[in-house]
C-alpha cells in the first residue's frame, strides 16, 4: 500500500495518529451503517414480494373480469359506461427518513366522502363481472399504492447500500491502510534519526573527553617543564 507522501515529522505524525482514530471509528459506524440498512432490505424484500404477488394476483382478477365484461357487452356499451368516472383520486406524497434515506410514502383521498360510490353507470345495461372487476379495482388501489411505495423505497435502499458499500471499502482498503504505513514510516525515520542524534551526542562526548585527557596531559607535561627547569 503506497504511503502518503508528507513530511516525517512529529507534528505530521500526532495529526495522522489523530486521523487514523476517526477513519477507525467512522469505519465502525459504516459498518453498523451497512448491516442496518442491509437487515431493513431484506425486510423490504420479503414484503415486497408478498405484495407484488398479492397485486398480480388481484389484477388477474380484475384483466378476467374486464375480457368477460367486455365479451358479453358490447363495445359501444362498454365504453360508454366507463366515459365518464365517477369517483376521482389524488395522491398525496410525503416523506420518511429511514437511516438517513428519505423515502417516499404515499396516501390518497377521494374526492367524494362515500369511498363506495365507484360505479360510474346504472346496472340495467352492465354486467356483474364488470361490476367485479371495478369493485376489485377499487379494493386493490391501496395496495398498488403501498407497493409503489415499498419497491420505491427497496429501490433508494439499494442504492445507500451500494453508496455505504463503497465509502466502508475506501476506508478499509485504501485510506486506514494509507495512515498505518504512513505512521510506520515517519516512526522509523523518527527513530532512525534519534539514533542518529545519539550516536553523534556520543562521538562530541568522546571527542569532549579526549579533549580533556590531552589538556590535562599538556598541563601535567608543562607543570613537569616547569619544575625540572628550577631545579
Amino acid at each position: 500500500m503506497a504511503r502518503l507522501n508528507v513530511n516525517p515529522t512529529r507534528m505530521v505524525l500526532t495529526s495522522l495518529k489523530k486521523r487514523l482514530k476517526v477513519a477507525v471509528k467512522g469505519h465502525k459506524m459504516l459498518k453498523d451503517k451497512r448491516d442496518e440498512l442491509m437487515k431493513q432490505f431484506l425486510e423490504l424484500a420479503r414484503e415486497n414480494k408478498v405484495l407484488r404477488e398479492k397485486v398480480d394476483s388481484l389484477i388477474g382478477d380484475v384483466y378476467s373480469n374486464f375480457v368477460i365484461a367486455s365479451a358479453v357487452m358490447s363495445s359501444e356499451v362498454l365504453n360508454e359506461a366507463l366515459m365518464y368516472p365517477k369517483q376521482g383520486v389524488s395522491i398525496e406524497v410525503s416523506n420518511k427518513n429511514v437511516m438517513s434515506v428519505d423515502v417516499p410514502v404515499f396516501d390518497f383521498k377521494t374526492t367524494t366522502d362515500d369511498t363506495s360510490n365507484i360505479y360510474p353507470y346504472g346496472f340495467a345495461n352492465t354486467s356483474a363481472e364488470l361490476d367485479s372487476a371495478i369493485e376489485n379495482l377499487s379494493d386493490i388501489f391501496p395496495e398498488m399504492l403501498k407497493l409503489a411505495a415499498v419497491e420505491k423505497e427497496v429501490q433508494l435502499l439499494a442504492a445507500e447500500i451500494e453508496k455505504t458499500r463503497r465509502r466502508v471499502n475506501a476506508l478499509e482498503y485504501v485510506m486506514i491502510p494509507q495512515f498505518q504505513e504512513t505512521i510506520k514510516y515517519i516512526q522509523m525515520k523518527l527513530d532512525e534519526n534519534e539514533r542518529g542524534n545519539q550516536t553523534r551526542l556520543m562521538k562530541v562526548k568522546d571527542m569532549m573527553v579526549q579533549e580533556a585527557i590531552e589538556e590535562k596531559q599538556e598541563f601535567t607535561k608543562t607543570a613537569l617543564d616547569e619544575f625540572s627547569s628550577k631545579e
